[in-house]
């Protein structure tokens, strides 16, 4: 089994990383292309996979090849590489608002590809991928599942929840960020040293995320078990609940949903 990946960005070094911590491919066996020369060949010295410059060489004989190229460049390479992809070979497309139509428009009505949505958090094993299979079967899509598990987390679905999910785990790491900083600003306020304050308001979002997927527990519940009558806590989210903590969310949800579309040409 071989893999091409296109693109070494961040997010196509995240999975490359998860793919070999996972020993789903071996590192012979995956080849790396970026016009980069630099980039390439950090990536080649690093995890010891095959490198090229060339797209169209880097897919001969793949099995499985990953676009993990902008979206802005993507219709280019795929047209470049689509004469060289092997009969059976499946693509793996990473590239926002890059649509199913516009996909099978340009390798044609009877290729099989995946439109996938992960997100950074993969790039320490804990992301979430949406991924919408298109013509595989149920061992090819088990197989796409297995191979993005090493990343995270798998949601299998239609495009139309792809889409959405992208507005809410593609983007919401950035919204994540802000609420970190943000709480690590008021601890520095409060005398704590800078280096502690990022690694208090970093491991209370981590620490908390995992408190609620693992116990299952509906996050208002987990809320309430730390507000005590008349305490701390319930100060802080009344506040929280002034400033508009929710709806601000919300609303950045919904308009990364409106872009997207935008984006889509919709």
């Amino acid at each position: 089994m071989r893999l091409a990946i296109i693109g070494t960005g961040n997010m196509g070094k995240a999975l490359l990383n998860g793919f070999i911590e996972g020993a789903i491919f071996n590192k012979e066996d995956i080849n790396v292309c970026d016009l980069n020369e630099t980039a390439l060949n950090q990536v080649v010295t690093k995890y010891g996979v095959n490198g090229f410059n060339s797209g169209a060489e880097a897919v001969k004989g793949c099995d499985y090849v990953l676009m993990a190229v902008k979206p802005i460049h993507f219709d280019a390479t795929l047209n470049d590489i689509k004469g060289n992809l092997s009969e059976n070979a499946i693509v793996l497309s990473i590239a926002a608002a890059v649509t199913c139509a516009r996909i099978q428009g340009i390798l044609g009505e009877n290729r099989k590809f995946v439109r996938i949505m992960p997100n950074t958090p993969a790039q320490v094993g804990c992301g979430v991928s949406a991924v919408c299979p298109v013509g595989l079967n149920e061992e090819e899509t088990l197989f796409v599942s297995k191979l993005l598990n090493t990343c995270g987390e798998v949601i299998l679905c239609d495009e139309k929840t792809l889409d959405a999910i992208g507005c809410v785990s593609g983007t919401g790491p950035a919204y994540v960020m802000l609420f970190i900083e943000a709480m690590a600003d008021a601890a520095v306020s409060l005398g704590i040293k800078r280096d502690d304050a990022l690694k208090i308001a970093s491991a209370t979002v981590m620490g908390s995320g995992k408190l609620c997927l693992e116990t299952k527990t509906h996050p208002a519940v987990l809320k309430d078990a730390v507000c005590s009558p008349g305490g701390t806590t319930i100060a802080g989210v009344m506040a929280l609940e002034e400033a508009g903590l929710r709806n601000a969310v919300i609303k950045s949800v919904l308009a990364a949903d409106k872009k997207t579309k935008e984006m889509q040409g919709k």
